[in-house]
């Protein structure tokens, strides 16, 4: 199961509802509302980014619902150059468009501009209350593997924050399907857990209803979340409670600001934070709701921001505060997945950089082992976010291609530039601006692991030798970086001339 995805699902439940819209005749029967998905995708290649990946075909399941649209899940959807649905094996292939896609709660709208294909395809009815444990659940979809549509049948095991867990069987081609109690939707699968049987995943309706309004006009625009890079620490150490002068009914959680950082953080050192809204938190940093479901604080972002920010109660130095949290749906995280985004990055000389994302380390490990011992920014700081708005950690992200001005220079692969020229780089952009704007005879680019070599080449030579790697290489000098990061160079390279 992707951890950082319920994570995130976590934070919805208890957004507020969104008004229903008037939903015509509904399916009688859950599986008349089922449809197959199938997709053509091409996912980035991080290590080389200007080659083309492989199409390959991805298949899931969806529902309809209101409005002829499909609902399924982001990850089905995801970097799709073609999406069909039908109505079961055999049956049309219609096109399908990806009206709205949120990758960071897993759904997807699909819409289809054929309406024949919905003359027996009708929106499946949606329960209104979250069910109960023990509840009987049945699953829906096109298991990969066979050809017709399964039915698993279990129970609903737990039901989290905003999440359903069931013991109905879940299996590849599933993903996308409706999950149903008495004839009725409760959500859709997004997941299972891997080494274990009969544990599987849903994303309950509450969850749906807040991604559909968020999407209304075809845009996901994201879920908000703390802005400050706070962090926060358990209260419940009888020495640190004892510090901060705190009796024994006050409950809360300690808020550690990151000095320098952060987006207008309200906190001080050692300010306490006891509630979000009118809720408030104990010492392990939950909140407890009706029928005794306890779920972080930091869940009730999205339901509880306006304004760009939520409502909080600190103690400082014993008295009591009522401040305003800042908030924000930018992901500010240092190091992301791919997010149906393709990858930037540039090719100077016999280097190639880019922005570390998530889903290259392995590869990145696997062409410098080295970097496990070398301490490298991008294993060190895996986990953080940015220290300051746009901070990206820039990799060499290919092996130095083969040229007589790289002779005598171990292979830089995988290592994060802290350097050109003894200017620190802030991000991919701002490493093509330096290398754009530079007039020293010479460039030197520092990594930030330890021990690593210090590359310095002569800047007018180090140009030339662009032409012939990428003449060499096969590239298109035209596709030496990403249209993003060209748009920098070409923005004020100079003239040839002028070299």
């Amino acid at each position: 199961m992707n951890t950082q995805l319920l994570l995130c699902l976590f934070t919805s439940l208890v957004a507020p509802p969104v008004a229903p819209e008037k939903a015509p005749v509904v399916a009688v029967k859950p599986a008349d509302s089922v449809v197959k998905v199938t997709a053509s995708v091409r996912f980035p290649n991080p290590i080389q980014p200007w080659r083309n990946s492989k199409k390959v075909e991805v298949s899931g399941s969806g529902v309809v619902i209101v409005g002829n649209k499909i609902l399924t899940n982001a990850h089905v959807l995801e970097y799709a150059t073609e999406v069909y649905v039908q109505t079961g094996p055999g049956a049309d292939k219609f096109e399908a468009k990806v009206e709205s896609i949120g990758p960071d709660v897993d759904l997807a709208v699909l819409t289809v501009s054929d309406k024949k294909f919905f003359d027996k395809r009708r929106p499946l009815a949606r329960a209104k209350a979250v069910p109960n444990p023990r509840d009987g659940v049945e699953v829906y979809g096109f298991s990969v593997g066979g050809s017709e549509m399964s039915v698993t049948k279990g129970v609903v095991s737990r039901v989290g924050y905003g999440f359903i867990q069931v013991s109905a069987a879940i299996n590849q081609g599933n993903s996308g399907g409706p999950a149903v109690v008495d004839g009725k939707m409760v959500g859709v699968v997004f997941s299972r857990l891997m080494d274990a049987e009969n544990v599987g995943y849903v994303i309950p309706n509450e969850e749906i209803d807040q991604f559909l309004g968020n999407a209304k006009g075809g845009r996901y625009t994201g879920k908000f979340a703390d802005a400050t890079l706070t962090q926060y620490q358990r209260l419940d150490n009888e020495g640190l409670r004892a510090y901060l002068k705190l009796d024994k009914k006050t409950q809360g959680v300690l808020a550690s600001p990151i000095r320098g950082t952060g987006a207008g953080s309200p906190f001080q050192e050692f300010d306490v934070l006891t509630n979000i809204g009118e809720h408030q938190i104990d010492n392990e940093g939950m909140v407890r709701f009706a029928g005794g479901l306890r779920v972080p604080f930091y869940g009730l972002i999205p339901r509880l921001a306006r304004d760009g920010a939520v409502p909080i109660t600190v103690i400082r130095k014993g008295k009591v505060s009522s401040l305003s949290l800042p908030v924000t749906k930018r992901d500010d995280r240092l190091i992301r997945e791919f997010k149906g985004e393709q990858p930037s990055w540039f090719i100077h000389g016999p280097l190639a950089f880019s922005s570390v994302k998530e889903d290259a380390i392995s590869s990145y490990l696997k062409l410098n082992p080295s970097l496990e011992i070398t301490r490298s920014p991008m294993l060190r700081r895996r986990h953080e976010r940015v220290r300051f708005p746009g901070e990206e950690l820039v990799v060499v992200t290919h092996q130095m291609f083969d040229h007589k001005i790289a002779k005598g220079y171990g292979d830089p692969v995988g290592q994060v530039l802290a350097e050109v020229n003894g200017q620190k780089v802030k991000n991919l952009r701002h490493l093509v601006e330096m290398l754009r704007d530079s007039t020293d005879e010479f460039l030197k680019f520092r990594f930030a692991e330890e021990g690593a070599e210090v590359l310095v080449f002569r800047r007018k030579e180090l140009s030339k030798a662009t032409e012939e790697v990428l003449e060499d290489a096969g590239i298109d000098p035209a596709r030496r970086g990403s249209k993003d990061m060209l748009r920098v160079w070409n923005k004020g390279v100079r003239p040839a001339k002028d070299e």
